[in-house]
């Protein structure tokens, strides 16, 4: 009897041993290896996986469309689906996602569905039930959110007071979702807004104590207002206007010397954290990734990662404290001064340089922009740059910041953007034009 493709395995069932049944994906001479399942996840060869998914929970799949993708060439993918299904309660929406590794399946895909077809292995969930973001369910649904705030703000709330958005979920990884909680007050009613921030539970511990570390230095790092055994850190909301915005502002949200101030105000002890590698040590990683998606750019990236590796090889390791992912999305404004700092996890070890240069790539890969945005922009990238030039080397700045540039080439096709080929193209000719100011 044929076996059906990508049927359920039974969870704690060992992985299938020699080549067992070959239906629906099998590997021919025809069709070449696919080791991370990058091929099978971005095609419609996912189709069937995903309505043996949407079958096996008690549904029929109707239509579906990826919405994000996550590959690492050789190893693993990562996809998410937005799929309408038929189901007992009638016709939904539904976010499905799918991981495909190389190596076999990990500790925690355990915590997913598996399903086989022959010797490959997928494991599907589907949202919020994340394999790797335990607390996600409950911050995601206003009844167990509500439990969970409700002792924060000092009052029994029902789900109605509580209003849910998710502001940014990386599968596997992470996700932050934003709540707006309506309380009665003594002037009328209240709103107080939490961000509640689903971690792994590798890095929820490590992530605690760098908002700890930084508060008890007077740095403005949002306030640890709850932590779960689920690994959920609430967080209260940042005072002021994120930079993300006020860059399109007429006048300027701050200052160059507003930005490094706030980073030199780090406390010593940040720089005894483990280090996390700069993003030019990645470059090859992040080449590969955009080259996967576009092979007809790979000769450009090649050269660009060749330029970057060798004009910084002779730059050693710095040990200034550094916060690693510093850009006007991490940034909070007020009356031209900065007033808060976040996602500080990535806190640690580093040279000054990588910081002012992750905020230099940043602002030259903003995209969708009006002519009025864009000049805002450059009026900022003209103010700034110099300022920042007097405090770290100006050629290893720029090439930094480019490396910075070809893993933010990585987001418009892992986000699935519509014209996410035309805007990575842009993104590298951003990274060209930071390397040929060196050359």
């Amino acid at each position: 009897m044929t076996q059906p493709p990508f049927r359920p395995q039974h969870p704690g069932m060992p992985p299938p041993q020699g080549p067992g049944p070959q239906s629906g994906f099998p590997h021919t001479a025809s069709r070449p290896p696919d080791p991370d399942g990058s091929r099978l996840l971005t095609t419609d060869e996912v189709e069937p996986l995903l309505r043996a998914a949407v079958q096996h929970a008690g549904g029929t799949l109707v239509r579906w469309q990826m919405s994000h993708v996550d590959s690492q060439p050789n190893r693993s993918t990562t996809a998410t689906y937005t799929a309408i299904v038929d189901g007992p309660q009638g016709r939904r929406e539904e976010l499905l996602g799918v991981s495909t590794r190389a190596g076999g399946r990990s500790a925690t895909d355990e915590h997913a569905r598996i399903f086989v077809d022959g010797e490959r292995e997928a494991a599907v969930w589907i949202y919020p039930h994340d394999p790797d973001l335990p607390g996600l369910p409950r911050a995601a649904f206003p009844e167990s959110a509500a439990a969970l705030l409700g002792p924060i703000v000092g009052s029994h709330l029902h789900p109605g007071q509580v209003e849910l958005r998710m502001i940014g979920y990386r599968p596997r990884r992470r996700a932050v979702v934003r709540a707006r909680v309506t309380v009665p007050g003594p002037r009328g009613t209240q709103r107080i807004v939490f961000y509640t921030k689903v971690l792994r539970d590798k890095s929820f511990h490590d992530v605690r104590h760098r908002h700890e570390m930084l508060l008890s230095a007077g740095i403005p790092a949002p306030r640890v207002a709850a932590a779960t055994p689920d690994c959920l850190l609430v967080l209260d909301e940042l005072p002021g206007t994120p930079l993300s915005r006020a860059i399109f502002d007429p006048r300027d949200p701050c200052t160059a010397e507003d930005l490094i101030g706030v980073l030199d105000a780090m406390p010593p002890s940040v720089a005894q954290l483990p280090r996390r590698a700069p993003w030019a040590e990645s470059i090859h990683y992040y080449t590969d990734m955009v080259a996967q998606a576009m092979p007809t750019m790979e000769p450009r990236l090649r050269w660009l990662a060749n330029e970057i590796e060798n004009g910084l090889a002779s730059i050693p390791l710095g040990n200034e404290p550094t916060h690693g992912d510093f850009h006007e999305g991490q940034i909070h404004v007020r009356g031209g001064r900065v007033c808060g700092l976040l996602d500080v996890d990535t806190i640690g070890p580093g040279r000054r340089a990588d910081d002012l240069a992750c905020m230099v790539a940043h602002l030259s890969t903003v995209q969708r922009m009006n002519a009025q945005q864009a000049a805002r922009v450059r009026h900022l990238l003209s103010t700034w740059v110099p300022v920042f030039d007097e405090r770290v080397d100006p050629a290893e700045l720029r090439l930094r910041a480019a490396a910075v540039v070809i893993s933010l080439a990585t987001g418009p096709y892992r986000s699935q953007e519509p014209n996410w080929q035309a805007e990575t193209n842009d993104i590298v000719d951003a990274a060209e034009t930071l390397v040929s100011q060196v050359l």
